[in-house]
């Protein structure tokens, strides 16, 4: 089995956006006099085992409902590519689920036996639902991916429960500030989902994938995204703001630059490969949002 075709079905270029939620969670709880090492990256290692799970089950999914048969991305699917058989992904979906159920396990008790059975069960029960969005985004007889759900899964899977959820295995605490960055974490992932349906536009309306660009069509999609990303930085700043202590707060106000030239490059943008730039710079840039922003508050 060559290991080639794995590493581009896995697409690199989307985790640094799966553990940007899981630092942003980690320096808040820093700040808040509470942090693990252990729990950060047993955080780390299971954000990242669901992101490549969900990018597999996406292939596959994609694959089996003809949503690739006319995609123009330069990045290649290896199912339709034949570079992977089918078999073969289902074996890979199955391992990666036990392996990501594994280390969530872990991460679970690790960090919250000690505040008994319900605790226990309520985060099983969140890191269950984690696995199942990852598979059944495109994958089943009614994938929610092809429904136009997509968005409002990452906007809480990315957002509400990767930031909130490692801040709370982290301090064994809740705190109601947390909900804005992980409300702007949340936002700018669906700017990131959203230059990729942007991109898929017409080969998603042929295969019937239902995502919100198909059903507002390309236009109203590219405002759609700049709010999307105007938004979650005036959060940022709005909870800098409730909790201001330091002018090197505000050093993620560098990244603003880059979030500006990304709605720009996509409202001007025509071409399907400018825009797999765009999710590139777009996760990249987030992921430094999330890391000046955590340092900001803890430094």
């Amino acid at each position: 089995m060559r290991l080639k075709p794995w590493i581009t079905a896995a697409r690199l270029r989307t985790l640094p956006l799966a553990v940007s939620n899981i630092l942003l969670g980690s320096f808040l709880a820093y700040n808040q006099g509470n942090f693990n090492i252990d729990i950060l990256l047993l955080g780390l290692a299971t954000a990242v085992l669901l992101q490549v799970l969900s990018n597999y089950a996406n292939d596959y999914g994609d694959y089996v409902n003809g949503a690739d048969k006319e995609r123009t991305s330069k990045y290649e699917r290896v199912l339709q590519s034949g570079k992977i058989r089918p078999g073969q992904m289902r074996w890979m979906l199955i391992i990666l689920t036990l392996l990501t159920l594994g280390t969530g396990i872990l991460l679970i008790l690790f960090a919250v036996s000690a505040l008994g059975r319900i605790a226990l069960m309520v985060f099983f029960g969140i890191g269950i639902l984690c696995i199942i969005a990852a598979i059944t985004y495109t994958i089943g007889k009614n994938p929610f991916g092809y429904i136009g759900l997509g968005d409002i899964a990452v906007f809480i899977f990315f957002g509400i429960v990767g930031v909130c959820g490692i801040y709370v295995l982290q301090t064994r605490q809740w705190d109601w500030l947390v909900l804005l960055p992980a409300t702007s974490f949340g936002l700018f992932s669906m700017g990131v989902l959203n230059i990729n349906n942007i991109r898929d536009l017409e080969s998603d309306r042929m295969a019937g994938k239902k995502t919100i660009v198909v059903r507002i069509g390309l236009e109203k999609a590219k405002n759609y995204h700049m709010w999307l990303i105007l938004i979650a930085v005036i959060l940022g700043i709005v909870s800098t703001l409730l909790d201001f202590h330091s002018a090197f707060q505000l050093i993620y106000l560098l990244t603003v630059p880059f979030f500006i030239m990304n709605i720009k490059r996509v409202r001007s943008s025509k071409y399907s490969a400018r825009l797999d730039d765009e999710l590139r710079n777009l996760s990249l840039t987030i992921f430094f949002f999330s890391v000046t922003y955590g340092l900001g508050i803890i430094l």
